[in-house]
């Protein structure tokens, strides 16, 4: 592929802009209208309001009756960068993009760009922008607001970059691909007491180190170890003082699976050993357990084409069609399952390179190198989905 310094340059300026200016879920009104003053400078018409702040703009050339849609992520992170000397820091105290986000949204408008621009396709692609993908609930959220009645589509693709993976190589598979994700919150009702005195009281503290230890048997032995589950407990709070033993623990965390069974047999379990631990102590407990982001499942047809597109851009040895599972959690999920279509993961470097800072880190920042062999790969998707006669 040989790169456009021009196109290259263009796109880098627009996740220089989204990478200053972050918002969180449900918030990304500057970053929305940024996305639709560019969209609108290609001619196309944009139209808003879906999940609060997401948005769709459709291009159509010829006659095909076909419609592919590519999306992607808006929102930011609750963190502090701390990136001395990068001219495009987050000018927004607390908030980042440290997942990428701003690099996926210049992608997608990078693909617009060649699009309206080549016209090389016949049939529709719909450009989706997302709010709230880190909550695991801005693609409901447009659905709900009849994202796929007013504007539907036949298939829809997403990526999301990936540090350890080396620059510009692509990963994907077929069927469950990133995981389920569900959170749970504890609430332990112990009995304050003086520090000095704890057989006066019922100590939370100790009842809740006994349930975070338990809750890790749960994958080890009710879990088949032939299926992969996880199990985390997050944050642990209590409203003691140095001197007093408190009266209240709240922990929290999330599970990650594969499979609806496993998610129930996590759900039972956990709950289970809550209320049992807390019993034994003469503690009280409050479970919550809530599911938040669907599997994402990649449909074959729509993977082999991703593959093939992929394949097309940076040759087959940079493309893996059959890679191994991730634990970690995405909001597309909730796209595909309704509608078939394909999550592919892109390198955003390895190793001593350029992008290998992890995900959710306060110094990571998005691979520019890759912007353009994004949007290639998107435009690829399209040109391969909806191909002239």
């Amino acid at each position: 592929m040989i790169v456009d310094n021009s196109f290259q340059s263009k796109i880098a300026v627009w996740r220089h802009s989204f990478h200053r200016h972050p918002e969180l879920g449900f918030e990304e009104v500057r970053t929305a209208e940024k996305v639709k003053r560019v969209l609108e400078g290609f001619g196309l018409q944009v139209h808003e309001g879906f999940g609060g702040t997401g948005l769709v703009a459709s291009l159509s050339v010829g006659d095909g009756s076909k419609v592919v849609g590519i999306r992607a992520d808006m929102d930011a992170l609750g963190i502090s960068e701390v990136a001395p000397g990068r001219a495009h820091v987050s000018e927004i105290e607390g908030k980042m993009h440290a997942c990428g986000h701003d690099g996926h949204m210049a992608m997608v408008l990078g693909a617009a760009d060649l699009l309206c621009s080549r016209r090389d396709f016949n049939g529709t692609v719909r450009f989706i922008f997302q709010p709230a993908e880190e909550h695991g609930r801005g693609a409901k959220a447009m659905m709900a607001d009849g994202l796929f009645e007013k504007f539907p589509v036949d298939s829809i693709y997403g990526v999301h970059n990936m540090p350890g993976i080396p620059t510009g190589k692509f990963a994907t598979r077929v069927g469950g691909f990133l995981a389920s994700e569900d959170n749970f919150v504890i609430k332990i009702k112990g009995v304050g007491t003086h520090a000095a005195r704890p057989h006066m009281g019922i100590d939370p503290i100790v009842v809740g180190s006994q349930i975070v230890l338990a809750l890790q048997t749960v994958v080890s032995r009710n879990v088949d170890p032939a299926l992969q589950a996880v199990v985390s407990c997050t944050e642990f709070i209590t409203d003691g003082i140095r001197n007093a033993v408190p009266s209240n623990v709240i922990i929290k965390g999330d599970t990650r699976s594969f499979h609806p069974e496993v998610q129930a047999i996590l759900e039972k379990r956990m709950r289970e050993i809550c209320e049992g631990i807390c019993a034994s102590f003469g503690a009280t407990c409050d479970f919550e357990y809530t599911h938040e982001f669907e599997i994402t499942n990649n449909w074959p047809e729509n993977t082999d084409l991703a593959v093939e597109a992929a394949r097309r851009i940076v040759g087959a040895e940079n493309v893996n069609g059959d890679a191994a599972v991730l634990m970690g959690s995405e909001d597309f999920g909730a796209f595909t399952k309704v509608v078939p279509g394909n999550f592919m993961l892109i390198g955003n470097g390895a190793g001593e390179e350029e992008g290998s800072t992890t995900l959710h880190n306060e110094g990571y920042d998005f691979n520019d190198k890759i912007l353009v062999t994004g949007a290639h790969y998107f435009a690829e998707i399209v040109r391969l989905s909806l191909p002239r006669v």
